[in-house]
């Protein structure tokens, strides 16, 4: 199909803006690099069992907002306070893999890696750090799906519950243009994955509905803070309750 006029210069502007503002994108993306607060992952387990009543099994992998940078202690990061709301309802049995600067590809490694085993839900936070790669969309698209066919072939066919990848140009610490490119891939990134699971079963993009005030990030300007977590953990319970309500 051949492109129209308008369109043509339409991408060319584009590519045009793009080359004359890469010195100063390449510029600002290495002094991030070097004076944003480098936080570590909190202490605490990894892994447990908590509440009472019917089992439910709970695999939380990803990134570093998986780890639960940003805030000091497991209790406080995703892990803990997605747990604490699901152990209203159930024995919850968990287990938490997640590194700081893990890609879509990292992910792929490490679901590899684990023992085979059986989850009710998985909770996924990957994306950022494929951003800041420049992950290929056709190499991320690719990793998405077998992310999902990795969980369903090899841990049970669990409910799987991707977050979306947050909305980077908002993130205080990364300044403009530089946190506009970066929002725009990661929605990029976001349609790729709704795309990308369009036929895949039990699955669920997570959206980020927050209201990205200076409270909900930590105080490097890019991670989650408990606040934060607290607003994610519940979205993800709400899921879960959701789909089993839904069919029982």
């Amino acid at each position: 199909m051949r492109l129209s006029l308008k369109l043509k210069l339409n991408l060319f502007c584009n590519v045009m803006v793009t080359a004359l503002i890469f010195p100063l994108l390449l510029l600002q993306a290495i002094a991030v690099r070097l004076t944003v607060l480098r936080l570590p992952e909190p202490d605490g387990e990894r892994s447990g069992y908590c509440g009472d009543g019917s089992e439910l099994r709970l695999l939380i992998v990803g990134d570093s907002a998986a780890a639960g940078v940003g805030v000091t202690k497991q209790a406080q990061a995703i892990s803990g306070q997605l747990t604490t709301s699901l152990a209203e309802k159930h024995r919850v049995n968990w287990l938490l893999v997640a590194r700081t600067g893990f890609t879509s590809s990292d992910l792929i490694a490490e679901l590899n890696a684990l023992p085979s085993q059986q989850f009710n839900y998985v909770l996924i936070s990957v994306g950022v750090n494929d951003v800041t790669g420049l992950t290929r969309a056709k190499q991320w698209s690719k990793n998405i799906t077998t992310i999902a066919h990795i969980l369903k072939t090899k841990f049970g066919a669990p409910n799987v519950i991707f977050s979306g990848v947050p909305p980077m140009e908002k993130f205080k610490a990364i300044p403009f243009p530089l946190n506009f490119f970066l929002g725009k891939q990661a929605n990029k990134l976001n349609e790729l994955m709704i795309t990308a699971l369009a036929c895949e079963q039990k699955n669920t993009i997570l959206k980020f509905d927050l209201p990205f005030k200076p409270e909900y990030l930590a105080k490097d300007g890019i991670h989650p803070s408990e606040l934060a977590y607290s607003a994610w953990a519940q979205q993800t319970a709400n899921e879960c309750f959701l789909y089993k309500n839904e069919h029982t």
